[in-house]
């Protein structure tokens, strides 16, 4: 089915798929259908074999802004009367990672592709949760972060209560989740949100050179699997998770990646690995 998105901008440049928030005089702010439409430009990513990797930015001078305050006047008030996003509907994300990656916005972290943030300004709310939920984050240094919860009468939602400790330690994630402070990239990068910091104008650059690099030198079903290890294992005690490596590297041993690895840095050449798409 066509589908024409009015609240992002979808692009593919083989290796990479970029989304781009495009609410830019809102910050970028959620609506209900950019929400529902970069769950189908993910789905759409997923099954295009050109595509490696992913990148979720925002126009303008923000990443996110949470979400559009007339969306959450209509929640506060039980107003559901919302336009039709069936022609939306998609279903990204390996469903073989189990129930924990179909929890709202948990699928982000079952795409079968690297997502990468490229965070070029404001990122509060749930943009910030967004920003959490992507597999590395290019942070620039301008960019402004807060949670807001607390001054909302609110509570850390859609699992920032589950991977911001992950990322930072817990009392540096209550620090945050309880003052709603502001803090910039640079200090994002000192507490361990940022993999990259990266100057002003340049985060969807960095992160594209990054998965321009992994389209060359690693295979995509071995970078598919390795994400899959990481959050799954991280849900699960060290021997369950050895044995399932165990079993998981029993079959990448079998793969015609592994010999394609092997003859390539035998002959030395680039390796020359199977793209992928959803199935």
């Amino acid at each position: 089915m066509s589908v024409t998105y009015q609240d992002i901008i979808y692009r593919v440049e083989d290796p990479v798929a970029v989304i781009t928030m495009n609410r830019p005089d809102q910050l970028n702010a959620f609506t209900n259908r950019m929400l529902a439409e970069i769950r189908h430009a993910l789905a759409a990513a997923e099954a295009d074999e050109a595509v490696v990797g992913i990148i979720l930015t925002g126009a303008g001078r923000g990443f996110c802004a949470g979400m559009d305050m007339g969306s959450l006047d209509n929640l506060s008030s039980g107003n559901n009367d919302v336009e039709d996003l069936s022609a939306l509907k998609a279903n990204p994300g390996d469903r073989a990672l189990g129930d924990n990656f179909q929890v709202t916005f948990s699928y982000l972290l079952s795409i079968r592709k690297p997502l990468l943030g490229a965070i070029n300004g404001a990122c509060a709310g749930l943009g910030f949760v967004f920003a959490l939920l992507t597999d590395m984050r290019f942070i620039e240094k301008q960019a402004k972060f807060s949670t807001a919860f607390s001054q909302r009468g609110l509570i850390a939602e859609h699992g920032a209560s589950w991977l911001l400790p992950r990322l930072i330690g817990s009392g540096r994630a209550l620090d945050i989740l309880w003052s709603s402070r502001k803090f910039d990239g640079e200090e994002a990068a000192r507490l361990g949100l940022a993999e990259r910091l990266c100057d002003t104008g340049t985060a969807v650059q960095q992160a594209t050179d990054f998965i321009r690099d992994l389209a060359a030198n690693a295979s995509p079903t071995s970078l598919r699997v390795i994400k899959a290890q990481v959050y799954r294992h991280l849900n699960m005690p060290l021997g369950e998770a050895m044995k399932e490596s165990n079993e998981w590297m029993e079959t990448s041993l079998k793969r015609d990646d592994f010999r394609e690895g092997v003859r390539s840095f035998m002959e030395r050449r680039p390796p020359n690995f199977r793209r992928i798409s959803g199935d």
